[in-house]
């Protein structure tokens, strides 16, 4: 009796664990921005609940988001992004928030120094 309840519980547990791994989804986002004030902006607002991970790349301007479909879609993601000053994906950014950013991270001039 004891090895049927300690074996369903077993079974409860690992298809738990993998419904949750099945629950997770992993994108590239193309991101512009200039410098390492920029990854930490960018990496900040793709941070929203269900993200599990953001990466951004300066040197190929590419966000790697990690994320619960479940909880926040791709376009929630970019959108935050956009809203942080920084065009991600189809989404720009309001010119108001781009302009926002300090001289080094407005990419658009490509005037950053560091």
């Amino acid at each position: 009796m004891k090895r049927l309840v300690f074996s369903s519980l077993f079974s409860v547990i690992a298809l738990t664990a993998s419904a949750q791994t099945a629950d997770v989804k992993t994108d590239t986002i193309a991101v512009s921005g200039n410098c390492s004030m920029c990854k930490k902006r960018i990496e900040d607002a793709a941070y929203s609940k269900g993200v599990k991970r953001a990466d951004w790349n300066d040197e190929t301007k590419k966000l790697v988001v990690v994320y619960r479909p479940s909880k926040t879609n791709l376009t929630a993601i970019q959108q935050h992004i956009a809203a942080a000053g920084h065009d991600a994906g189809p989404v720009a950014a309001k010119e108001a928030d781009y302009k926002k950013l300090p001289d080094c991270c407005q990419y658009k001039s490509n005037s950053c120094n560091h």
